[in-house]
């Protein structure tokens, strides 16, 4: 009989995400056959499943760290936010619309079916499922209808663990708050809570623990340290890009600026691991630093609304004089369309604006058209001659001179454009720098040496480091009764 555990927060970026990847890999080591799930999710950074469709990025690495292929049923809704025509959906792995926010929670009854199907399905042959929650179950007035949380908690029968993160402070009010708040039903499901971020001696909350506990009489499972090894995965939320802070002394800097629709940004992950690159999020008001040598534009969920912002905060001004400095620019998917000269949108797919000019820095334009190219691919780098693999995520079609010097080629198709110069280019293919070969081509065309490591075999590693990390410090009781039994 499978297993079943779902872990909620007390509020958004908690680190369920993080946990779970981590239990999974500590499950997968010692031998069950575990598998994520995460009802509903609302990210712009995306990942193709490897059954073909799209699912949060998270539970995608999730995924890899349970050592199983990666499912659209481990994430059948995902909601992804656009401008003013509110936020796509995705609905086991291909798109179902668009909806507003109360439009939304008006459709999300409706939802609830295809969820169950889902969870289902991944229950089928796995000893453990471990399910995500998404925001807080204490947003009572969300209750009604919800599929993220306790509505789904209840429907399925599955128990909760509450995720309290200590480092934003007032954790314990927000335990008991929850407990408070919560409707019966629901404050059944929870059977006790993890404590996240801890800094310092633990034992300093052994009065914290009591209290929580006479409050509400759930047991802690764990108070978990800030885990070191978790810098080393990949972000699903942009809020973490508040929190990265300029670097220096490096011998390369690359520059990002932060789209309001940023989408995709895990594919920077790989530079920030280089150790002589000072990768930099641009943050909007800040301008794109001088000193840097490259400048990549990252993909967007709204490529028209994200180029109006970026003319607004004159980066686009920025951007030309980093050229005439020497500097060189990538643009991977929206970045890629913000390049060229034009951006059509004839069907107002993205919102109600139509055309936009664009940065006009490669000589191409695109044309928005609702079939949406969603793939994993396999591709060589025309322009350094290295192999890539990556996926594709992307609406719109780009077309133009440009085009003629490919930098890539995916499935034997030419993909992207770029400038004569060779200073400017763009592609569709995303991950373009987890290729450690490309990578080491790349930063050795500024005169650095780099992408010796395997940014994927790192992944994997911390991964297994912060399986170990959590092993170290969950109740030993409580662990094994979840992931007991077995041996690697």
């Amino acid at each position: 009989m499978t297993q079943k555990i779902m872990l909620q927060g007390t509020g958004s970026d908690v680190g369920k995400s993080v946990l779970v990847a981590g239990l999974c890999r500590l499950a997968s080591n010692r031998g069950l056959k575990v598998r994520p799930f995460k009802p509903q999710n609302m990210s712009n950074n995306a990942a193709v499943s490897d059954d073909g469709g799209e699912i949060g990025r998270a539970q995608w690495l999730q995924s890899v760290a349970a050592r199983v292929p990666s499912s659209v049923h481990m994430n059948p809704v995902l909601l992804k936010p656009q401008s003013d025509i509110g936020s796509q959906i995705i609905l086991q792995g291909k798109v179902a619309g668009q909806a507003k926010g109360r439009e939304y929670q008006a459709l999300k009854p409706k939802l609830l079916g295809v969820v169950m199907e889902s969870f289902e399905l991944m229950c089928a042959g796995a000893d453990l499922v471990i399910v995500e929650g998404a925001g807080s179950p204490a947003e009572i007035n969300l209750r009604a209808g919800d599929i993220a949380n306790m509505g789904f908690a209840t429907r399925a029968g599955v128990p909760v663990v509450l995720v309290g993160d200590i480092d934003r402070g007032g954790v314990i009010a927000s335990l008991v708050g929850t407990y408070a708040i919560l409707p019966e039903e629901d404050r059944r499901m929870v059977s006790g809570y993890l404590i996240n971020k801890f800094r310092g001696d633990v034992t300093l909350f052994d009065d914290g623990i009591a209290a929580v506990h006479r409050f509400t009489g759930w047991p802690c499972f764990g108070v978990v340290p800030w885990l070191k090894s978790a810098a080393r995965l990949p972000a699903e939320d942009s809020v973490v890009l508040e929190k990265l802070a300029r670097g220096g002394g490096k011998a390369l800097k690359v520059a990002v600026p932060v789209l309001s629709r940023i989408a995709n940004f895990d594919d920077l992950d790989p530079l920030m691991a280089e150790p002589e690159v000072d990768l930099v999020f641009v943050r909007p008001g800040t301008p794109l630093p001088e000193d840097a040598g490259l400048v990549v534009i990252p993909g967007s969920k709204s490529t028209i609304s994200d180029l109006k912002d970026f003319r607004g905060e004159g980066w686009d001004r920025d951007l030309e004089r980093h050229l005439r400095r020497g500097g060189r620019v990538i643009g991977i998917c929206g970045g890629y369309q913000m390049l060229g000269a034009r951006v059509t949108d004839p069907l107002g797919i993205e919102g109600s604006e139509r055309e936009i000019a664009g940065l006009g820095l490669l000589a191409v334009q695109t044309e928005m058209a609702p079939q949406k190219t969603v793939r994993n691919s396999l591709a060589w780098s025309l322009e350094h001659d290295v192999p890539l693999d990556g996926y594709e995520i992307h609406l719109g079609k780009t077309t133009g001179t440009d085009c003629d010097r490919a930098p890539v080629s995916i499935d034997g198709r030419r993909d992207g454009a770029m400038s004569a110069d060779g200073k400017v280019m763009g592609t569709y293919l995303h991950g373009l720098f987890g290729s450690d070969a490309y990578r080491a081509a790349l930063l050795k065309s500024f005169g650095i040496e780099g992408g010796g490591g395997n940014y994927r075999r790192s992944v994997d590693a911390a991964l297994d480091d912060v399986a170990g990390e959590l092993e170290a410090v969950l109740d030993p009781i409580w662990l094994d009764r979840l992931v007991g039994g077995k041996t690697a």
